[in-house]
């Protein structure tokens, strides 16, 4: 009995040390947050509990972690009801009202409808577009799919990647959908017609090409006529109307994650530093955090009371920040 316990806690550990965060997401209340883990973990951390000024150790680690799907969890995003997940080859949506009851059972399940010939493929990118009530995903099969939130149904299919799509990002006022891919492109789609309105090669541009770090695009992020984007090209800001890299950002990692966020360009990659960057090209701050490689950046702005950066990658810990400056503790799968 003794022995067995102890393999237990040896797997425990083990699954500890190799673990990767892969993606979170804010209840829509804002006092939760959700956790995927590349075991096809989820775990939901109270952060009104942890972020509380009676908060013990304890408060650090989940209320509940469940397992949600057979491989690794690539992508979370909430709607105000649901949490929804992704993995290898399906979609799946949790009810909040019971996972904060600790519950876990699968409202429902979906799958794109990927071509026969294809493994199932990761989906690691879900973006929600509130607009029209709809569920975007992208991954492993080189293909943005649009579902039909109410009925469920896959409506369209955007084509044209060469590659795994790693990231998407939308640019509500054009009513289009950017996708970054292994193929070293930026495109945007129309989102009422599908088509293809343009194409960014970004690897071919001098200023922000690294063929050392080959031509992916790991994230990217939008402003209205402003973009953002990184992987192995630099990290670099783009003006789309005239498709112009107009600053190059002088980080020599691979950048896997940014966003816009008042009047700073977050990111972070392949270092355990979250980077602060002016649009103007300087780098104003290089913050610590655990992971060595950082996957997800995400800002709570659900609820004032817990608004807070928070930075997940391959570790078993969560950075908690609370004034983007300094890392004020971590969250657990522990």
């Amino acid at each position: 009995m003794t022995s067995s316990r102890a393999e237990v806690d040896l797997q425990r550990r083990l699954e500890l040390v190799h673990m990767t965060v892969f993606c979170q997401s804010f209840s829509p209340c804002g006092k939760y947050l959700a956790a995927g883990n590349n075991y096809g973990q989820i775990a939901v951390f109270s952060l009104s509990a942890a972020l509380s000024s009676a908060a013990e150790e304890e408060d650090q680690k989940s209320v509940i972690t469940f397992t949600a799907h057979d491989g690794p969890v690539y992508s979370l995003v909430s709607t105000d009801r649901q949490l929804i997940s992704a993995g290898n080859g399906d979609v799946k949506a949790w009810n909040w009202s019971e996972i904060t009851k600790k519950g876990c059972k699968e409202a429902w399940s979906r799958k794109p409808p990927f071509r026969a010939n294809l493994e199932l493929p990761e989906i690691n990118c879900l973006l929600l577009n509130q607009k029209d009530n709809t569920l975007l995903t992208a991954g492993g099969d080189a293909v943005v799919h649009v579902m039909d939130m109410e009925t469920g149904a896959f409506t369209q299919a955007f084509q044209g990647h060469m590659d795994y799509i790693h990231c998407l990002a939308l640019r509500d006022q054009y009513n289009e959908c950017l996708s970054g891919s292994e193929d070293g492109t930026v495109r945007l789609w129309d989102l009422r017609t599908g088509q293809e309105a343009q194409v960014i090669d970004v690897y071919r541009h001098q200023e922000c090409a690294r063929p050392q770090y080959g031509k992916w695009i790991g994230c990217l992020a939008t402003e209205s006529e402003w973009m953002v984007c990184g992987g192995g090209p630099a990290l670099t800001l783009w003006h789309l109307r005239s498709v112009t890299p107009t600053t190059v950002f002088p980080l020599q990692d691979c950048q896997q994650q940014v966003m816009f966020y008042q009047d700073l360009i977050l990111s972070a990659g392949n270092n355990p530093t979250i980077n602060h960057c002016q649009i103007s090209g300087g780098v104003k701050a290089q913050i610590p955090c655990t992971a060595p490689s950082v996957y997800s950046l995400a800002i709570n702005e659900q609820s004032q009371e817990n608004m807070v950066l928070t930075v997940a990658g391959s570790s078993s810990k969560v950075d908690i920040f609370t004034n983007f400056q300094y890392r004020a503790f971590s969250l657990s799968f522990e």
